[in-house]
């Protein structure tokens, strides 16, 4: 089942009641509704898949923050400007969490390095069928350095790709640097990946595996380390939804409009293992082959192919 995302930008109360979502905003005088009126809609929480705050006057209950976390539901809070500055996820998301916690935790360093080699492999394939989409050209040497990626990246073929990638994925925006704290289509992709990496641990949670964890990056402040590892191959696809809204739009402002959009990104279909599949679906295929390997049991992830 594919769970939904919503986004709330506005004023809002937000309660459980008889395992629903109630939603509860202050209607404005639009000349619909008499002034002072409120709206009330309500979401069967097993629905929710990912959850958006995005304004200071929202107001959540503890028993809906409760009913959301028992459904495996990621919960992410904005900051003053309206950037994702908080992940919310389960303790526990799976009944076997602890055995295979001592399987990811156990796992040999060659067995991770491999991984992280597919997980490279799988990502610059991808960027090179970006750039085929945004160019209408092959990138050769993309795909020659998907196919040179050694056990752990040692020759980092992964930045290689990237100082290349970056240089051409907006061809209207030659002199585009990739930044964190940027604005146009730098703010559109921190978004976007933001939304990725909730929909990635979400999965991880539900696979029974921990998310800080990570089979590559191990920087001792991320709590999040094994997500950022896994959607990896996946972020080509916010970037291909990033040059798509910046063809409607070249200012590449990240208004509400925008945030519709990148909100799709749960949705967006991918082919994975042969078949079509929204990438939210993907992404727990993807980490139930994570602990496959972790578990002895295979020794390829199963990733995305654009």
């Amino acid at each position: 089942m594919i769970k939904r995302t919503l986004y709330f930008g506005n004023p809002a109360y937000l309660s459980l009641k008889m395992k629903q979502m109630v939603v509860r905003m202050h209607q404005k005088d639009d000349g619909d509704l008499p002034s002072g009126d409120d709206v009330v809609k309500t979401v069967p929480v097993e629905d929710l898949g990912v959850i958006i705050l995005d304004n200071k006057q929202i107001t959540i209950t503890q028993g809906l923050l409760e009913a959301l976390l028992e459904n495996n539901c990621a919960v992410i809070t904005c900051d003053s400007k309206r950037m994702p500055v908080g992940l919310m996820l389960p303790l526990s998301g799976n009944t076997i969490q602890n055995e295979r916690f001592r399987c990811q935790i156990d796992s040999s360093l060659p067995l991770r390095k491999q991984l992280w080699q597919q997980t490279i492999e799988a990502k610059i394939r991808n960027q090179a069928a970006v750039l085929k989409y945004v160019t209408g050209e092959e990138h050769r040497n993309m795909l020659k350095w998907s196919e040179s990626v050694r056990s752990g990246d040692t020759e980092n073929m992964e930045a290689r790709a990237a100082v290349y990638y970056w240089k051409t994925v907006f061809p209207d925006n030659p002199y585009f640097v990739r930044e964190q704290d940027a604005e146009g289509p730098n703010a559109l992709l921190n978004y976007g990946y933001a939304i990725l990496r909730a929909v990635v641990a979400r999965a991880l949670v539900g696979s029974g595996l921990l998310p800080t964890l990570g089979i590559h990056h191990h920087n001792r402040y991320n709590a999040y380390c094994l997500a950022d590892d896994i959607m990896e191959p996946y972020r080509p696809y916010v970037d291909k939804l990033v040059t798509e809204i910046l063809d409607d739009d070249a200012t590449g402002t990240l208004d509400t409009k925008s945030k519709v959009k990148l909100l799709n990104i749960p949705v967006i279909e991918v082919i994975i293992n042969g078949r079509r599949s929204p990438l939210m679906i993907a992404v727990s295929q993807t980490t139930s082959s994570l602990v496959k390997c972790f578990k002895g049991e295979c020794r390829r992830l199963a990733y995305p192919e654009m």
